[in-house]
């Protein structure tokens, strides 16, 4: 991997490392006048996330790939390449849990090609299901976590590239092999500690 490619990975991790730590959620209930809306901050943490995402997928990932460079591996840890976008973002959500605000954020998919990107929970499972039907609208809810609450989200994810709809088609452990640019591949779930006012 080129130094190049390492630099822009850095500057992708730490951006993502520094901006959660800064962001929190006061859960405004009625007459309540202090914090800003949980679903407000997901939308950030969302527009954050995925600009990060996008960039890298594409004017990292595809360009050093396309001209030789490096390729773009799952295996990327053992075979000198890139990460696959769903692992860059799972990485940096690894750095921010880190940093102490107990944000979370990942990837999942009714049809993952890694098993572990299949949604764990029924909140994501609805959430996958109302994305698909309304790609436009995040499902969200507040739950009570073991210690406090919890606001959670998903977000639908978007084929954003012919090359991510070409891999995703083209992977023998794919269970769908028609996904087009522009369809919805699975949700971004976004999770984050609620402060009470």
């Amino acid at each position: 991997m080129t130094s190049k490619a390492v630099t822009w990975i850095a500057v992708i991790a730490a951006s993502a490392a520094l901006v959660t730590p800064h962001v929190f959620a006061v859960d405004k209930k009625p007459g309540a006048s202090v914090g800003v809306a949980p679903e407000t901050v997901a939308d950030y943490l969302r527009a954050v996330i995925m600009a990060h995402r996008h960039f890298y997928t594409i004017h990292i990932a595809n360009r050093l790939r396309q001209e030789r460079i490096v390729d773009v591996s799952e295996n990327w840890k053992t075979t000198r390449s890139l990460p696959l976008p769903v692992q860059l973002v799972q990485e940096t959500s690894e750095i921010a849990e880190l940093t102490g605000p107990n944000v979370r954020y990942r990837l999942i998919s009714r049809s993952p090609i890694n098993k572990a990107n299949a949604a764990a929970t029924e909140f994501e499972r609805r959430g996958l299901k109302e994305v698909q039907a309304r790609p436009t609208r995040p499902y969200s809810s507040t739950v009570e976590g073991s210690a406090e609450q919890v606001f959670e989200a998903v977000y639908a994810d978007i084929a954003v590239t012919a090359a991510c709809v070409e891999c995703h088609n083209a992977h023998p452990s794919s269970p769908k092999k028609d996904f087009k640019v522009g369809d919805v591949m699975g949700g971004l779930v976004i999770s984050f500690p609620v402060r009470q006012p």
